[in-house]
């Protein structure tokens, strides 16, 4: 036997619209939600409650964006590059084929520092 309120169908089909809009506009669910005035657990109570509805045991995730990935060729051979911690805990890092004489002006330039 069910408990609780039986069904209201035009409030369900006014939750899914309201989802729908919420999941296309690329806001964030509390963004979406304040933006019309919609309180953010309310939503994510109906999300979850037309997911059941629906049997779907996946949450609606929203789109992925991919990101160019650029492959370098393998690097075994190449030296990793210099590291230089300075003393207030910054790091600086060098590349392997930097020029000597600017890495030794650098040097120089450091420890003549007064800090």
């Amino acid at each position: 036997m069910p408990q609780g309120k039986p069904r209201n169908p035009h409030k369900e089909q006014h939750w899914r619209h309201l989802i729908d809009q919420g999941q296309r506009s690329g806001l964030s669910v509390r963004a979406f939600c304040q933006r019309r005035h919609v309180a953010v657990p309310s939503c994510y109570a109906w999300q979850r409650t037309l997911r059941q509805r629906d049997g779907s045991a996946c949450p609606v995730t929203p789109p992925v964006t991919a990101l160019p990935v650029h492959v370098r060729p393998d690097d075994r051979d190449t030296p990793p590059p210099l590291e230089l911690v300075l003393a207030n805990g910054r790091r600086r890092r060098i590349p392997p084929g930097y020029d000597d004489t600017q890495l030794r002006q650098l040097l120089r330039a450091l420890e003549d520092s007064p800090c």
